[in-house]
């Protein structure tokens, strides 16, 4: 802990004092993830971050860069540009977080590695929400740890922005955004591709992705329909073992959320996932696996307000994936849920909401989900709240079915569980400070993990009993005179189950148990915006290491340059064992931005 906060308080001393234009104040902020209807922030009962993307959009490199400013998220990438990622939430393992575009979702039945491909760009999406805990009575299986939301939003005015960028390992990026806005419907066309030559052999990629996104308004209530999909072609030398290896993923995703009403919504959505590994890139016979997955999900959702302080929340869904592979052969499963819940607001100072959710599988298993949360204003800024619930993941078909010369599955996978529990004090003083802690417990059972006992066997896919963590997460918002963000974090963790002597463990016990960030934003009096970033995080028995990103951007005008450093302290770090990420990288472009005055 005091070699964390020694190398965050020189970034801290360093801030400049410029002008910013100021983020939404929770208050202002509704959120969607951890509720079945919105509810203002500072309203919410559950622990859960808020990243706005479509604010000052030129200084973040991908998803991933708005990921790392919550503490409590652990990502672990095999490369950059969108290539691979693996995302942990307090400490779980990469499987065991939910991945929704727009509520739906989009995790990959065939491994959780892939679950980072998201079918669409990153500037069509506006706002992506972290819940913090256990989430399965809200969306089923696999939110031990949490989810993280992917929200679009439709657009406000007719507008176009273009972008080019280069940088060093030959990089290069290039985006389009189009939208027009009439008076009873919308469209939103994306479009992003980066490509690299990479930092070292077999480690070149070449991403791209597109969506078009339509809302139309009827008599009968909204509708939203999104079309996306995704190609990733990318160098994987040493991502599964000594090997220079290839992989190329696609992925296309559909989705529809229609309105009924005042009170009703239906939603339908499809997702199809292809993935090619190849062993030895220059020896392609030796070794292939061909992987391609579906899944679709349907829902009807209806809330009811018996009362002025109260909501009822009910709806049925249904779901279903397959996968049809070289490797892991043909299967197929299915699933329908049923919730309810009840949330009562403003009642004094007390807020109190419980719900439940009945999943039942092909084959008739059943686990239900219950949940509960509640808060207290004490007064003066200040409120309690609390939280508990119930999780649960069904074993990928990786987990089940997968043989290579490294790595076998286990057809007799058990189901992971888990309990969640969380406590805290959120403060926050007339809009210049807000402070939050939170204490968290999570107790997991028959958790699944890949694990060994020499060397030269093979990962085996296992079911680990009775691991438990422990921690605590804090934020501090501030802002400063002259309209700056500053921004502290930090998440502790500990695991009461140490690792059984001489067994090897290839995921479960590569969590963060301390990670800590620092950020600062402003905009310079001639709109020219800056941010700056620290982490600094520190895995299970290695040492900690700092990660320092710098970026500046114009912000007004029709062309608009920007400079993204990555990396800057030029740290020689791997957040997956055996896989070395790249150095000291430069980005640097402009986008052209045009826009129509609002009618």
């Amino acid at each position: 802990m005091k070699n964390i906060l020694a190398c965050l308080l020189p970034a801290l001393l360093c801030s400049p004092g410029v002008s910013q234009q100021p983020t939404p104040a929770d208050n202002q902020t509704v959120i969607v993830t951890a509720t079945f209807e919105p509810v203002p922030l500072s309203e919410n009962d559950r622990s859960v971050r808020v990243f706005h993307t479509d604010q000052q959009p030129l200084l973040f490199n991908d998803l991933e860069s708005y990921l790392r400013l919550d503490p409590s998220v652990d990502l672990q990438e095999r490369g950059p540009g969108g290539v691979q990622a693996d995302i942990s939430i307090r400490g779980t393992t990469f499987e065991q977080s939910l991945v929704l575009l727009n509520g739906l979702r989009i995790n990959d039945p065939e491994t959780g590695h892939l679950n980072m491909d998201i079918p669409v760009p990153l500037d069509a999406i506006s706002r992506v929400e972290v819940l913090h805990g256990s989430g399965s009575t809200f969306y089923g299986s696999d939110a031990l740890g949490g989810a993280v939301n992917l929200i679009t939003t439709e657009p406000q005015r007719t507008a176009v922005q273009a972008g080019i960028g280069y940088g060093n390992y030959g990089s290069t990026e290039q985006h389009a955004v189009g939208a027009y806005l009439a008076r009873h419907w919308s469209e939103q066309l994306s479009g992003s591709r980066e490509t690299s030559s990479g930092f070292m052999i077999d480690r070149n990629y070449r991403t791209s992705a597109v969506s078009s996104e339509t809302w139309l308004h009827t008599a009968l209530g909204s509708t939203d329909v999104l079309l996306a999909a995704s190609d990733r072609p990318y160098g994987a030398n040493q991502f599964y073992g000594n090997f220079e290896s290839f992989e190329r993923t696609k992925g296309w995703f559909g989705s529809v959320r229609q309105q009924l009403g005042a009170k009703s919504e239906a939603d339908f959505g499809y997702r199809r996932h292809t993935d090619v590994f190849t062993l030895l890139v220059y020896d392609p016979a030796v070794y292939q696996n061909n992987h391609i997955d579906t899944a679709w999900q349907g829902d009807l959702r209806r809330a009811d307000r018996p009362g002025r302080n109260a909501t009822v929340a009910y709806g049925l869904e249904a779901s279903g994936d397959g996968i049809n592979s070289s490797n892991l052969g043909q299967h197929a499963r299915n699933q329908g849920a049923g919730y309810a819940s009840l949330d009562l607001r403003a009642l004094k100072r007390l807020s109190l909401s419980i719900g439940a959710r009945e999943e039942i599988f092909s084959g008739g298993d059943a686990v239900f989900s219950p949940t509960a949360a509640a808060g207290y204003w004490l007064g003066h800024g200040m409120r309690l709240h609390a939280a508990a619930g119930h999780a649960f993941r069904l074993p990928t078909y990786t987990d089940l079915y997968y043989s290579d010369p490294t790595t076998v599955g286990n057809p007799g996978l058990r189901p992971e569980s888990a309990w969640s529990y969380e406590g805290g004090l959120q403060w926050e003083s007339g809009g210049r400070i807000s402070f939050d802690l939170t204490g968290f417990r999570l107790l997991e059972r028959n958790g699944i993990d890949y694990s060994k006992f020499a060397l030269s066997d093979r990962w085996q896919a296992t079911n680990v009993q009775n691991l438990n963590f422990t921690g605590a997460e804090t934020t501090v918002h501030l802002r400063l005179p002259a309209s700056q963000q500053v921004e502290l974090g930090y998440t502790g963790l500990h695991a009461s189950q140490q690792p059984v002597p001489g067994l090897i463990s290839e995921y479960a016990f590569n969590y963060a148990s301390q990670n800590a960030t620092f950020a600062w934003s402003g905009e310079f009096a001639h709109r020219v915006d800056a941010r700056t970033q620290v982490s600094i995080v520190q895995r299970v028995g290695q040492t900690a290491y700092p990660l320092w990103d710098l970026s500046v951007a114009g912000s007004g005008g029709r062309v608009r340059p920007y400079l993204r450093f990555s990396n800057l302290s030029n740290t020689g770090y791997e957040e997956v064992p055996g896989v070395p990420m790249p150095g000291r990288t430069i980005m640097g472009g402009a986008e052209f931005f045009w826009a129509r005055n609002r009618r």
